[in-house]
């Protein structure tokens, strides 16, 4: 028995050092926490990962560093996230199309978002907007499907790149529509945006916290948003249903993961710190300010809808024939 006790104890002490120093510790966490956001600075999810960490870092007491990771859709980022130590001071800021649409185009992933990854929380539900640039003609999307219809192929969009969120939500937009247009992928979504301001390519669906600076200085003008109703803090601007394509929806969502393997108190404890930086009334006037929504969740509430996204998707990116092209 004394034996089994010892062998037991030395178990027990042997994983507490490989777990690290701030988990034989009572202290946690105790050290900076670095967040990689797999997409460009300015984008939705970026200013969304952005106002939650300021927050959770003045509550915890450490910093929160964002580190911005593009290239690939996401696909690069995750990636360095999914390979990071699973010490409980790495997170990765992740929008849906990482999670749930990126490995409908791709055979062979270099991760695997169910395996590689621990679930931390929701965070917030990304209106979007649909853009022209702001000396554009086109004033609805009626008539942005309308010169789409007379000039097939011609009218180009912009997106985050192959296989992004914003790929998608415009192929299914020119689909819905019976119209064909030409997809132009962005190293980024803000870029994607910039681009469309500038007049490289006609349009882009965006979140609205990419585009608000663009649109208020004139350089976007917004036709709709794609949303079953208008939005209560944009009051005045038409539904894309309004604007000319009935039934027409499309937003995303923004969530926090943690590499595989991250001690089941850190996740927690990361819950815990989005939940109570969610609660705060700065924190929501920020979010609403830019058409992000509020979520929050358990970890294991994330996981289930990550894999009803991931059907979901994986379903419709079939059957409208989207190419990561």
């Amino acid at each position: 028995m004394q034996r089994r006790h010892l062998m037991q104890s030395g178990l027990a002490a042997a994983s507490a050092a490989l777990m690290g120093p701030s988990w034989a510790q009572a202290a946690y966490p105790n050290k900076p926490i670095k967040m990689i956001i797999p997409l460009a600075a300015g984008s939705a999810v970026d200013n969304a990962a952005r106002i939650v960490s300021q927050k959770m870092a003045a509550n915890l007491g450490v910093g929160i560093a964002i580190e911005n990771q593009t290239g690939a859709a996401g696909l690069i980022g995750a990636e360095r996230v999914a390979k990071s130590p699973a010490d409980g001071y790495t997170l990765g800021g992740f929008n849906d199309s990482i999670m749930t649409m990126l490995p409908s185009f791709h055979s062979k992933m270099p991760w695997d978002i169910l395996k590689d990854f621990e679930p931390v929380s929701l965070v917030a539900t990304i209106e979007w907007a649909l853009v022209v640039s702001g000396d554009s003609p086109i004033k609805t999307a009626a008539e942005l499907i309308e010169a789409a219809r007379k000039a097939p192929g011609k009218i180009n969009y912009g997106s985050g790149g192959n296989g992004s969120p914003q790929h998608i939500a415009m192929a299914l937009f020119a689909m819905q529509a019976g119209v064909q247009m030409t997809h132009v992928p962005y190293k980024g979504a803000t870029q994607a945006a910039v681009g469309t301001a500038a007049g490289e390519v006609q349009t882009c669906l965006q979140g609205i916290a990419t585009v608000s600076s663009l649109v208020k200085a004139g350089k976007l003008r917004i036709l709709g948003i794609p949303a079953p109703k208008r939005l209560a803090q944009f009051p005045d601007l038409p539904t894309v249903s309004e604007s000319g394509l009935p039934g027409y929806e499309m937003n995303s969502w923004f969530a926090v993961m943690a590499p595989a393997g991250t001690p089941k108190a850190a996740i927690d404890k990361f819950q815990s710190e989005i939940t109570r930086a969610l609660a705060d009334p700065g924190v929501r006037e920020q979010f609403a300010a830019q058409g992000l929504s509020p979520l929050g969740s358990s970890p294991a509430e994330l996981a289930v809808m990550l894999r009803a996204q991931l059907a979901r998707y994986s379903k419709l990116i079939k059957e409208a024939g989207i190419t990561a092209s």
